[in-house]
């Protein structure tokens, strides 16, 4: 398959080395697997482990705790080779990354020594939990609670939508603390994130007392990889477990992950978007209609044209996004654009690549009719589309602000 799309001036040659493996990997060893396990809700273990062995677990880990010390470009393009594979491995590596990202960023000396090098060698795998049951995407709203006793947190709450919650070991949870805050401080004052570590699996945690992980959650799409609830009865966590040995400031670590999770979000609509031209492409050649392949109907080209156009739209603004974020910039105004638009351009190339292959993008046999069921988790994960707009409105305001 051709690449001329989606390509990336000024990488280095080690990226451009990491990425052809990447892509070398995805096209033996993910996408002739991705459709049937996907079928089977199963998850990837041997791909998992292949990803492990690649050392991708410690893509953006420092070298100096046993990572490859790239950059969030370098990972942004690496999630975009996996989509384009299968969306639900780019999940099992992104939760991870941004936990991983989390205590590099905001983690004590002894935090980041005690997880990281585990977390590179993916032993150590990380879930990320700030969703509740009733709150979605108003965090400012959740009630898990972390009550401190002498020299430890007594957490109770219930937390949602857990990527990776039942085969990772390590979650790091969004609870509300109030100790040091007056009673009408804002709530994302009063916020804290603590790291967990569990046993991986389903039910009661054997590590943790009181927590439990009650099943996987059943999903359209997005499948092989967990998503689950988190339940935590006076669960119990030592005072040298809050992320950055400080409590409030839970909020704005969670928001620095979420940043580059949506940059991530974005690679996977980029990746998603570029498999669906890719099959429509193809099969607009292979397919006959009166006389001649369907390619050849102006139709189908205006199609094409279209799809091919978003694909390397997409592709560039999540590129600008996550070279912004490396360069020490703030960058949530370009990751809310660039999550918005590839998630919108990718559902749209993928619909437009399912009516391509007409009535047979309805069967399970087509690799797109897996594509067309999990486009659509991108317009929610990681912050709706309407919570983006909302995001990119503010921010361009005070980037516009009127002076009187």
């Amino acid at each position: 398959m051709a690449d001329r799309l989606a390509q990336t001036d000024g990488l280095t040659d080690i990226q451009r080395e990491i990425l052809a493996t990447v892509r070398s990997f995805v096209d033996k060893e993910i996408l002739p697997h991705a459709t049937e396990l996907e079928h089977r809700d199963e998850y990837p273990s041997a791909i998992v482990e292949g990803l492990r062995e690649l050392g991708l677990f410690g893509l953006t880990i420092p070298e100096e705790y046993g990572g490859l010390g790239e950059s969030l470009l370098t990972y942004a393009l690496t999630v975009e080779e996996i989509s384009r594979g299968w969306m639900s491995v780019s999940g099992i590596v992104n939760t991870h990354f941004i936990v991983a990202y989390m205590i590099k960023q905001h983690g004590t000396r002894e935090q980041k020594e005690y997880f990281l090098p585990r977390m590179a060698t993916g032993e150590v795998r990380g879930a990320f939990s700030m969703s509740e049951p009733g709150t979605g995407s108003d965090v400012g709203a959740i009630r898990t609670r972390a009550v401190r006793e002498g020299d430890t947190y007594l957490l109770n709450g219930q937390k949602m939508w857990l990527t990776n919650g039942g085969s990772a070991n390590l979650v790091a949870v969004l609870c509300r603390t109030d100790e040091g805050q007056p009673a009408d401080a804002p709530p994302h004052r009063s916020m804290t994130t603590f790291l967990i570590e569990k046993d991986p699996g389903f039910g009661p945690n054997t590590k943790v007392p009181g927590l439990t992980v009650p099943g996987k959650i059943e999903k359209m799409g997005y499948k092989g990889v967990d998503t689950t609830e988190l339940v935590l009865e006076d669960v119990r966590v030592p005072a040298d477990r809050v992320l950055g040995g400080r409590s409030g400031a839970g909020f704005y670590q969670m928001m620095d992950g979420v940043e580059v999770g949506r940059v991530n979000v974005a690679a996977r609509g980029c990746g998603v978007a570029r498999r669906a031209f890719e099959l429509g492409i193809t099969y607009a050649q292979q397919r006959h209609t009166f006389g001649k392949p369907i390619a050849e109907h102006q139709a189908i080209q205006f199609k094409l044209a279209e799809m091919a156009t978003k694909v390397e739209a997409a592709h560039l603004m999540m590129v600008s996004a996550a070279r912004k974020k490396d360069s020490g910039l703030r960058n949530d105004l370009e990751a809310g654009m660039a999550k918005y638009l590839a998630a919108e351009f990718c559902k749209e190339v993928v619909e437009d690549s399912f009516r391509i292959h007409g009535g047979y993008g309805f069967s399970k046999e087509y690799e797109i009719e897996r594509l067309y069921r999990e486009a659509p988790m991108l317009l929610i994960g990681e912050g709706t589309a309407e919570i983006q707009k909302m995001i990119i409105g503010r921010r361009l305001l005070e980037e516009y602000r009127i002076h009187d």
